[in-house]
């Protein structure tokens, strides 16, 4: 690749991680036996390739990167996505230096910034302008380089109340907000941000992401971002990377990225049924018209279905339906029977149907859960589970974007309406 700034060929970090065996109890020769065994792995310590035995414990070889290759662009805003686990912060510690790979090589062309967790880089002793310092000599940066740019560092960070205090003493989100300023402002080809920017509140998540766009399309710097928002995602990179157990699925235009770990994130499109024994009441079924894998499409009439048994009739109950994203952390969506139909619903004994008709599924590209709930205002019952089943919307046409782009911005209302049958 012409340009490249970053290229990884067979790149691939192992741990080793240490269990305890279990006893129920342990007698004096138990304890003799490990006191010679502990002896013997001294004297003859050999690896095997899969686990060992080490004084009492088994030692499990894992690998946190296997046989990465790629390369990536000048200029490019990379997005880093994959499961908790999947090894992007490893990967992003290796690319930091701050751990070497056990296999493989990466080459780094160019200065680089990392933001890897809250307070990188900072010492807690020093104030907050003795960090900003700091940080630039650490970037090989002069003293007079650093102070060309101290003023636009402060005014971004909004510290500057705090500015001589020592950073021990700040808040976790006054330690992001210092640490991205003097990461994004100071002069490197490479800036590096691991989740820790979700830290940070609303605005200054939205002013982080403006940074980093900024950075790549004027000043064509290089953008590594780790997060599990899809939507920040596709707002900032145009390039997208998918981790899965340490190995590298995808590696392509953001959006099919995106697609790529939106389709493997889904649970198989199934449900369980829940048995509620205090009101002989038994969900039996909740269905969504849905594709087998579980992907629907925007604009399109979404219907959900809900069977359940009764033993008995249950009078004035209140079915609540609830969509959230993971991409935002945050309820996109709610309702309730109550609010649609007052409180004269009425089940059955024997077998009832609820249906929810959403008019048309307004809803961005990402993936969503389904969450159902029972509510009994008069018995003083209620259920919930939020991540019943999961669906992927996937986009045919571009929609208009409804989905909030961050969580503090609240819901959206989609048209529905619902319909009961009773008994059968």
């Amino acid at each position: 690749m012409k340009n490249s700034v970053i290229t990884a060929t067979g790149l691939g970090k192992r741990y080793f991680i240490g269990h305890e065996r279990r006893e129920s109890y342990t007698a004096l020769r138990d304890v003799l036996v490990n006191r010679a065994r502990a002896v013997m792995d001294r004297i003859s310590r050999v690896w095997s390739p899969g686990s060992a035995h080490v004084s009492g414990r088994v030692i499990e070889e894992f690998w946190a990167l296997q046989g990465l290759d790629f390369e990536i662009a000048r200029g490019d805003a990379v997005g880093i996505i994959g499961r908790n686990g999947a090894g992007k912060s490893t990967l992003l510690k290796v690319l930091s230096r701050i751990t070497e790979p056990t296999r493989g090589q990466a080459e780094i062309n160019g200065r680089l910034a990392s933001l890897l967790e809250v307070g990188t880089g900072f010492h807690p002793e020093l104030t907050g302008r003795e960090n900003i310092f700091l940080n630039g000599a650490i970037l090989g940066m002069s003293r007079s380089e650093i102070r060309a740019r101290f003023d636009e560092i402060v005014e971004f960070s909004g510290v500057e109340k705090f500015l001589d205090t020592p950073v021990k003493r700040f808040s976790s989100g006054m330690y992001v907000r210092l640490a991205f300023s003097v990461a994004a402002h100071l002069s490197s080809e490479i800036l590096i941000v691991d989740e820790v920017l979700a830290v940070g509140d609303a605005d200054f998540q939205k002013k982080c992401l403006g940074k980093m766009g900024d950075a790549t399309r004027e000043q064509g710097r290089t953008v590594l971002f780790v997060s599990h928002n899809m939507l920040a995602i596709q707002q900032l990179c145009n390039r997208g990377m998918v981790l899965e157990r340490g190995r590298l699925k995808f590696h392509g235009n953001v959006s099919d990225a995106v697609a790529c770990y939106s389709k493997r994130e889904s649970r198989d499109y199934s449900f369980q049924a829940i048995v509620i024994p205090d009101i002989e009441l038994v969900v039996t079924s909740i269905q969504i018209n849905a594709e087998r894998s579980g992907i629907v499409h925007p604009h399109q009439e979404m219907v959900i279905d809900i069977e359940i048994e009764c033993r008995r009739d249950v009078d004035r109950i209140g079915i609540e339906l609830l969509i959230s994203s993971p991409d935002v952390n945050g309820i996109v969506f709610a309702t309730n029977t109550k609010t649609r139909k007052g409180l004269d619903v009425l089940l059955r004994k024997g077998r009832n149907r609820v249906t929810c008709r959403i008019d048309k599924l307004n809803l961005c590209s990402g993936r969503y859960s389904l969450g159902f709930g029972i509510d009994i205002p008069f018995v003083s019952f209620y259920f919930y589970e939020r991540d019943l089943l999961d669906f992927v919307v996937e986009e045919t046409v571009a929609p208009p974007c409804l989905l909030p782009t961050i969580p503090a911005y609240g819901r959206v209302y989609l048209d529905h309406e619902f319909h009961v049958e009773s008994g059968g």
